[in-house]
């Protein structure tokens, strides 16, 4: 049996602030109430799904605008990172999403989440990937990751 679940914030996978959903009833009580991320849907928050509805559309606006800005500075950006190399040059490791996020923050000092950076397989090879992110709203960006190898002292 589902329960019928109003959304107060937007959460991933799941709907957006003032949303109605249909959740399984263990998924509603120990995780979306308790986080205060949905009340239970009745007859009185009707109203209050409106309001949350009117405010997720303002902020849909300005998150948007927010979004395209930081698309036009990331236009053409590339970050790099040096990476240990042996003797044949394969690559110790990789480089995932936490090391992306810390490279545009140290380089270009742009904050982004682990959400935002849709890497489905970490990068392990030397030379440059293009890495897709996705920012609020669904606006799409994109940065070239050079990964060179380390020069040996």
């Amino acid at each position: 049996m589902a329960t019928k679940l109003l959304l107060i914030q937007d959460v991933e996978d799941l709907g957006r602030s003032g949303d109605l959903v249909n959740v399984k009833p263990g998924y509603a009580r120990n995780f979306l109430i308790p986080q205060q991320l949905a009340i239970v849907a009745d007859k009185r928050t009707l109203r209050l799904q409106a309001r949350l509805q009117e405010e997720r559309q303002k902020r849909a606006v300005l998150d948007r605008s927010e979004s395209e800005a930081l698309v036009q500075k990331l236009e053409g950006m590339s970050i790099e990172i040096q990476v240990k190399v042996d003797h044949e040059g394969h690559m110790y490791g990789s480089v995932n999403q936490t090391d992306i996020i810390r490279l545009l923050q140290d380089q270009h000092n742009i904050e982004l989440e682990k959400k935002n950076v849709l890497l489905k397989h970490p990068v392990k090879e030397i030379g440059e990937t293009e890495i897709e992110l996705k920012l609020k709203e669904g606006v799409r960006a994109s940065v070239l990751l050079k990964v060179t190898p380390e020069e040996k002292a």
